[in-house]
């Protein structure tokens, strides 16, 4: 039997990475997309070193030439996927006064667009496969705070993508889960920490292993349940 393929799509740093790497140890074929070449020549390096099947891609899934030919890629051969991780995305903080339209923009183009766009894509591989789709939102998606209207309102869209999918695709057989992590010990939580002027103190912090071992769990149930909503935090307050 063939390994499971699947496509982590910001799979070079931070939550994304570790559902990398989570995967190719339980046996995918792991297919990486992200658009920073170093950090992702390094996890592909990473799973290699374990004896596992990687293929990675520099793209940038905002771009729509540069994402069919990522679509082709993998659905090349049998033209199956069996798990779709969306972990990709940008944050730009601003309170409503004053945030800037382009910076929405840029937030709307790369958390709901591209995911969007990238799901539809693939699509027909999943339901061939009888797939599993995740998208990775956050605790944002729920319950944005201040600072974050924008990054909020994509969240929130991002969710509703994700709630409608699986109404759509359930009965095809393909599986549709959400994450919402709280502040997670990863390079974007480092930046935002100095953006808000604020001590980074990742041990206090969710860790991307424990979002990744949820994920997983989620994807290993039988196929008589569905993982539809997790919500995951620190156990320490940072």
């Amino acid at each position: 039997m063939a390994a499971p393929r699947a496509l982590v799509a910001g799979g070079s740093e931070g939550i994304g990475r570790a559902i990398a790497l989570a995967l190719a140890a339980r046996g995918h074929d792991v297919w990486i997309a992200a658009r920073r070449t170093e950090p992702l020549e390094a996890v592909v390096a990473e799973i290699r070193s374990g004896g596992g099947t990687v293929q990675g891609r520099s793209v940038d899934l905002v771009d729509d030439a540069a994402r069919a030919t990522l679509v082709e890629e993998v659905l090349a051969g049998d033209g199956g996927l069996d798990v779709l991780v969306h972990s990709n995305g940008t944050i730009v903080r601003g309170d409503i006064a004053d945030a800037a339209l382009d910076d929405f923009d840029l937030q709307y183009a790369a958390n709901v667009r591209a995911p969007y766009a990238l799901t539809q894509a693939l699509l027909p591989g999943l339901v061939r496969s009888q797939g599993q789709v995740v998208f990775v939102n956050s605790s944002a998606g729920l319950a944005p705070s201040a600072n974050a209207s924008q990054y909020g309102a994509t969240m929130h869209a991002l969710r509703a993508i994700a709630s409608v999918l699986r109404d759509e695709v359930n009965a095809a057989g393909v599986r549709v889960t959400s994450i919402y992590p709280g502040r997670t010990a990863t390079p974007r939580q480092a930046r935002i920490h100095e953006w808000e002027g604020k001590e980074y103190r990742p041990e206090r912090l969710l860790q991307p292993e424990d979002v990744a071992a949820i994920v997983v769990a989620a994807l290993e149930l039988p196929r008589t349940a569905e993982v539809t909503d997790i919500t995951i935090r620190s156990m320490t307050k940072p």
